[in-house]
């Protein structure tokens, strides 16, 4: 067996393992957190911020648009490039528990998005870091918890959003 396919072996079997601890009221917050990080989330908080109007506010809505479309247009390039079907199609008797938003796994959209705002937000406001950060990582373990990407999915997903995000301070820079 090639390195690769331990390593993809690996990531089954911790998605399949991590299925083993769902609970029914870990499931149902972890579905509310995963449709948080959604693109139609994502685009109301970005048009909240931006209508307060204040030169904060319209700040990170600026720093969010960036991060948050950017994060998009990347995952779903390299979706549509590497074609990793998702674990409940590639995986006999797998079951998510949540609906995909498309056919591809790699990378997982929801963290990259999740942890680009979590970088590009970072220092505006101690509070906002801590739980930014917190809630970009429940995002990815949701994605893997809800059986709709596996691991190295979401760690692609959280090393792409860490780009995005530093990309999005440099090119929003701070006020």
């Amino acid at each position: 067996m090639t390195t690769w396919r331990k390593i993809l072996a690996w990531d089954e079997r911790l998605l399949v393992g991590v299925s083993r601890w769902r609970r029914r009221w870990v499931t149902h917050f972890l579905r509310v957190m995963t449709h948080l990080g959604s693109g139609t989330s994502w685009t109301f908080i970005g048009v909240v911020l931006f209508f307060i109007g204040t030169p904060k506010t319209e700040f990170m809505a600026y720093r969010l648009a960036f991060g948050a479309g950017l994060g998009a247009l990347t995952g779903q390039i390299l979706k549509r490039l590497l074609k990793r079907a998702r674990p409940n199609s590639r995986i006999h008797g797998f079951e998510a528990v949540v609906s995909n938003p498309d056919q591809f796994s790699f990378p997982s959209g929801h963290t990259i998005a999740a942890v680009a705002m979590a970088v590009a937000w970072a220092g505006i406001n101690p509070g906002l870091s801590l739980l930014t950060g917190l809630f970009a990582g429940l995002i990815g373990f949701s994605r893997v918890y809800l059986g709709a990407h596996y691991p190295l999915d979401v760690l692609a997903g959280a090393t792409l959003g860490l780009g995005v995000g530093v990309a999005s301070r440099l090119i929003v820079p701070a006020l």
